[in-house]
């Protein structure tokens, strides 16, 4: 992964709004020990009005993280099945969050296809929020990690990622759903 991947994403790059957070995570790699990938799809859950994220229930023992310090894992059990991972985005003591929904995977495929044996191919490893984690080996022991140093960590790519962001509506909610918060990247 030295090749391809260039210096860990400081903690102030996660403490601006989640808009932008999520958008700027694209092309970026994240990493969990021997496996990583290119970030090509993101949406952010910014708090405050938005009555699609966890923190609209205010502060609890789940949603903690989100109102903690920047570049943490918020990672949690979604429809009693799935795991899913966000990096908490916003000043300090401000919720906010970008969940991670896809990636293109770039390292340790092998494990990625024994951790998920249901992908027929190799873009299948990480294309959703859950499969991304499953792939990844990101548990809910992963709960507020700190990204910005170790081995579960968002680095910026050696040499930038040329793509085109499609912008568009989040997906999969139904509060604040036409909010356009979710971010594609076609990687040319």
């Amino acid at each position: 992964m030295k090749k391809s991947a260039g210096k860990v994403l400081p903690r102030d790059f996660y403490a601006r709004d989640a808009a932008t957070v999520a958008k700027d995570l694209l092309g970026k790699i994240l990493i969990k020990g021997d496996t990583a990938g290119i970030i090509i799809e993101t949406e952010a859950y910014p708090g405050g009005d938005d009555l699609a994220s966890h923190s609209a229930a205010g502060l609890t023992n789940r949603t903690r993280a989100i109102f903690g310090p920047p570049g943490h894992a918020y990672v949690y059990f979604c429809y009693g099945m799935h795991t899913c991972m966000n990096i908490v985005a916003s000043p300090d003591g401000v919720a906010g969050c970008v969940l991670i929904r896809a990636l293109e995977p770039v390292q340790g495929h092998e494990l990625m296809r024994n951790r998920r044996t249901r992908a027929k191919t190799d873009k299948d490893l990480a294309s959703g929020p859950a499969k991304l984690t499953q792939a990844m080996g990101i548990t809910l022991d992963d709960y507020g990690v700190d990204l910005t140093h170790g081995e579960f960590i968002v680095r910026y790519p050696v040499a930038p990622v040329e793509m085109e962001i499609d912008v568009t509506p989040r997906i999969g909610i139904s509060k604040c759903a036409d909010l356009p918060l979710r971010f594609v990247a076609r990687l040319r």
